[in-house]
């Protein structure tokens, strides 16, 4: 039994495929996109051409979905790009504006997007990727922890304000993720020697990290339980990390918090 028509963005590996893949398995009709459109090999959805940061690709794959079965049901936005750590001071404000572009912009595009028809079928459901760097900011990784908290926030106020007319919205807040993701890192632009000793430990750092990391598979398990639920919550977090840190952020004394962050990058007191 078809579950509903969902539009993935970023769904060509990682995070966005494995959902793409789990939607499937529980009987929506997928749809997810990329920069580059199909690629080869058999998948259990289709793909379509779409970059999130140009307003004419955005209408047309929404356009495309629509023009093929007459409604959305459930919009996954996980379309975004990492930022090699890297010092706040090391990245130019063309390179800010391209992060958020992306990252929280192409929400934006998205969301706009598919809202008019989920406003006349009065119902859907809009899940939007995050990180826990949106409630627990990361040194060296500035701009990226303030995309996240802005999709936080839109994500919120948009639920509110979505929920009378049959529309729910929800943000998926995951940790460390064993993906593909950091092949695409965007490098800091105006790197500064002050800075390259600690910002190469902190990479090393990273990397030892992810590779221990939960699969996406928790992340696309969460999306679905998000998508499925009858009375969906705002904010999930997706792997035991991720809880873990939300807890701590949640109930521990911001002092004991900020000790934690930089004993865990092994930074200095």
């Amino acid at each position: 039994m078809e579950t509903g028509i969902a539009l993935v963005t970023g769904a060509s590996s990682g995070i966005g495929e494995a959902t793409a893949k789990r939607l499937a398995k529980a009987g929506y009709k997928v749809y997810g996109t990329s920069r580059r459109g199909a690629q080869a090999g058999q998948r259990t959805f289709g793909m379509l051409p779409l970059d999130v940061t140009s307003d004419e690709s955005v209408e047309a794959a929404v356009k495309e979905v629509l023009r093929l079965h007459g409604r959305i049901d459930l919009l996954v936005n996980n379309a975004g790009f990492g930022v090699a750590p890297a010092a706040a001071e090391e990245s130019s404000i063309d390179q800010a504006r391209a992060i958020f572009d992306t990252n929280f912009f192409g929400i934006v595009r998205m969301t706009r997007a598919v809202l008019p028809q989920m406003r006349q079928q009065g119902s859907g459901r809009i899940i939007n990727i995050g990180s826990v760097l949106g409630f627990l900011p990361m040194p060296y990784m500035a701009l990226y922890s303030a995309t996240k908290h802005a999709v936080a926030g839109y994500s919120e106020s948009l639920d509110h304000e979505l929920r009378t007319m049959g529309i729910r919205v929800s943000v998926i807040e995951p940790a460390y993720i064993k993906t593909p993701f950091d092949a695409n890192f965007m490098e800091p632009d105006v790197p500064l020697d002050d800075y390259l000793e600690i910002r190469t430990a902190i990479a090393r750092r990273v990397k030892e990290v992810v590779e221990s990391a939960d699969g996406p598979e928790v992340v696309a398990e969460t999306v679905l339980q998000a998508a499925i639920a009858a009375r969906p919550k705002l904010r999930y977090t997706a792997g035991g990390l991720a809880a873990r840190l939300r807890l701590l952020r949640r109930f521990a004394p911001a002092g004991l918090v900020d000790a934690g962050i930089r004993k865990d990058l092994r930074l200095q007191t």
